[in-house]
């Protein structure tokens, strides 16, 4: 054979060899990789799974019925049932009873029960008392609340949305507003400062002869605030509502003076 020829055969029979092993040690380095990734992904998921309260293995609740830290998962319950607003009557009765055998804890407990029921009775009128459409808005009921706390109307919120159940929509919350009564508070006390009087985004004016701020914010839409009294309010926040004009308009469907009396206010 010629010295040539066997050269090439030899430079062939490595090529050969090194493209097999390139391809060897290619599929080595894919199944590595794949493993490696199983690996992090499963470690991922599991991370994720306990911080979110999930079993670590990702299988939910089945198996074991385990979670984190070997805990028992939940796996269903009736929940919670809605109850009755205090009855007031039966919660005074509670009351005097309590006071005359000297609990006086159980009968200031009693009459807080009582006076939420009253509240509770009131809010319920107002709702009654609001408009069923405002400029074409229809309310959505369902999403009806009320809500009080303790006794006084600090502690009474209740709540209506009007909507066209696509993208224009006014809320009206009526008693207790803790977002906003910081506002109204330094604006009627002479307290707030227009920071860009060319850009005016907040100023006060007078809905059906009641003092109130109208507030704009891109984000936000239009805030319209009306005090009823020394720690209550009525609030319209409107979304994609065209201008001022148009949430004045919305405001002025409602009885506001009606509300206060309603609320004791007047």
């Amino acid at each position: 054979m010629k010295k040539g020829t066997f050269l090439v055969l030899i430079l062939c029979s490595v090529l050969t060899f090194n493209n097999t092993q390139a391809q060897l040690l290619k599929k080595l380095k894919d199944k590595v990789n794949q493993a490696a990734n199983k690996v992090l992904d499963k470690k991922v998921d599991s991370t994720i799974n306990t911080a979110a309260g999930l079993p670590a293995d990702g299988e939910g609740s089945s198996g074991t019925g385990t979670g984190p830290n070997g805990k028992p998962v939940n796996k269903g319950g009736a929940g919670l049932k809605n109850t009755p607003p205090p009855d007031v009557a039966e919660q005074i009765k509670e009351a005097e009873t309590a006071n005359t055998a000297g609990n006086y804890s159980d009968a200031r407990y009693a009459i807080q029960q009582a006076l939420i029921g009253v509240e509770l009775q009131i809010g319920k009128e107002i709702l009654k008392s609001l408009p069923i459409t405002v400029n074409s808005l229809p309310a959505d009921t369902l999403q009806d609340k009320l809500v009080s706390t303790q006794w006084g109307w600090n502690n009474l919120t209740i709540l209506r949305v009007y909507t066209d159940g696509k993208d224009k929509e006014a809320t009206i919350s009526i008693g207790n507003n803790l977002m906003y009564s910081s506002l109204a508070y330094l604006y009627f006390n002479n307290t707030y400062m227009q920071a860009n009087m060319n850009d005016q985004n907040i100023k006060q004016i007078k809905v059906k002869g009641n003092k109130a701020i109208i507030q704009y914010d891109d984000s936000k839409g239009y805030t319209l605030i009306v005090p009823l009294g020394q720690s209550s309010m009525i609030v319209w926040e409107c979304v994609n509502y065209a201008d001022e004009t148009e949430v004045t308009n919305t405001a002025a469907a409602f009885d506001i003076d009606g509300l206060k009396k309603m609320l004791g206010e007047q």
